[in-house]
């Protein structure tokens, strides 16, 4: 694969196949998403008319721009990107680099050793060392680290750290790292056997300016109840989904700590994992504005555990949400030097208004329209629609082919929190956020877990 040195971008063609360069995508993909807002702004014009009889014209326009504008913009944005997407080769599938996997552990005494295990099984060739940083814990947790040092093969060192707080020990597990590239893992994360070798290969197979590549995180423990079958299709369909777009152009937002691959010297280099509530999302941008590249690699599979509970989820959310506005405090869409980055971010600046409109106008809408009241919430607002599940669809039918048949797994059926997932799924979301951005605004208290 290769850029022509021309200034205009340029098709050619790889393995018999067109090559569009990210360059082309990026125009492309905007050419579509202004023309489906130009139709959505024009076929909207009654419902302004309406509104702004009632709330006045400019705040009827903030109110169908958060609901109907903007998230139609984007999503017609995302699906012709996946669309355009097509994975690079990689240049070996069997690197044999030495790695080290950081863990920090808290109280995981119930999922430690079976994390441990399957890194045990991998079937990547290099020599991997193990650090679990043992963060506070009250439980079996250190036995259950040293079980697994004397049952398995893998090579596990056991560390402590007394300052609470996962950023503490992940810094702490830094320091005893001299191998080139550094994987974190979360304590109860399950790695698919193929999963590293392929995120090694897909750090190998990058340019230079690669700083890290995430993994592919979905939910394992989908079976529990209605609530971890909804979350199953957001991690399939919704997360993954973003992954691709951010990472076919180079700027992966989020180099999740659940699972992904950092070269040690560049974490080092801008500090290591800062003091934040989403120190993952922070530590991501720190990178980035150094001009570096962050990917995404899908076949690099790993299973985590979502939570069980709706309490648990909303303090899981907050914090994410909490975590993004702690990025963009400390870097500004404007601040970071690729293009492409400082467009992705700037979507996330947009994300506190389309929450927030979301939680105040259209939900309230939506009551409203129960009763024949179309102020808010009307047939146009469905024109959203159409295009998420264009989209659902396109990366359903991608991780299918490319991803799950690839490494012989099997989408289980799941009918019942795909519809909850589509229908009320952004309803619940959408408060939770705002309620992280209430948190990181009023410095509240945090919860990591």
């Amino acid at each position: 694969m290769k850029l022509l040195s021309n200034s205009k971008p340029q098709f050619t063609y790889e393995n018999n196949k067109l090559y569009i360069p990210v360059k082309m995508k990026f125009m492309i993909s905007h050419l579509f998403s202004c023309l489906w807002l130009i139709l959505s702004i024009y076929l909207a014009l009654p419902w302004l008319r309406d509104l702004s009889h009632i709330v006045s014209l400019p705040i009827a326009l903030l109110i169908i721009g958060g609901i109907s504008y903007i998230p139609g913009y984007m999503n017609a944005f995302l699906v012709i990107s996946v669309i355009l997407d097509r994975q690079p080769l990689f240049k070996t599938e069997y690197p044999n680099d030495e790695i080290t996997i950081l863990i920090a552990a808290y109280n995981e005494e119930d999922k430690i050793f079976q994390t441990l295990k399957y890194i045990n099984e991998q079937d990547y060739k290099g020599k991997i060392k193990v650090f679990v940083i043992n963060n506070c814990s009250n439980d079996q947790t250190v036995q259950e680290v040293l079980r697994a040092k004397k049952e398995l093969a893998i090579k596990i060192e056991l560390l402590h750290e007394n300052a609470r707080g996962k950023f503490h020990a992940l810094n702490r597990g830094l320091k005893v790292v001299t191998t080139p590239y550094a994987i974190t893992v979360d304590a109860d994360t399950l790695l698919h056997q193929s999963s590293i070798r392929y995120l090694v290969s897909r750090m190998k197979s990058s340019p230079n300016d690669v700083c890290a590549v995430a993994g592919s995180v979905l939910v394992k423990n989908s079976r529990d109840n209605l609530w971890t079958k909804v979350q199953e299709w957001d991690y399939f369909l919704g997360i993954a989904s973003i992954k691709r777009l951010q990472g076919l152009y180079q700027g992966t937002l989020v180099a999740q700590g659940a699972y992904s691959l950092y070269k040690t010297e560049c974490v080092k280099e801008v500090g290591g994992w800062p003091d934040a509530i989403g120190e993952d999302i922070v530590l991501t941008w720190r990178l980035l504005e150094k001009n570096w590249k962050v990917y995404f690699e899908p076949t690099a599979v790993s299973f985590t555990e979502v939570p069980s509970t709706f309490k648990h989820f909303v303090t899981q959310r907050a914090r994410w949400a909490r975590g993004m506005i702690e990025g963009l405090k400390e870097i500004k869409p404007w601040d970071h030097s690729q293009m492409y980055v400082k467009y992705l971010t700037g979507i996330n600046l947009l994300m506190p208004y389309l929450d927030i409109i979301y939680t105040l106008c259209w939900i309230p809408g939506l009551i409203l329209a129960f009763f024949g009241f179309y102020w808010i919430v009307g047939p146009m607002t469905l024109l959203v629609l159409p295009l998420t599940l264009v989209s659902f669809s396109i990366l359903y039918f991608y991780q299918k082919k490319y991803v799950f048949k690839r490494l012989n797994l099997r989408i289980r059926k799941n009918f019942i929190g795909f519809f909850f997932f589509i229908v009320f799924y952004q309803i619940i979301m959408s408060p939770v956020s705002v309620y992280g951005y209430i948190q990181e605004v009023f410095k509240l208290k945090r919860h990591w877990k």
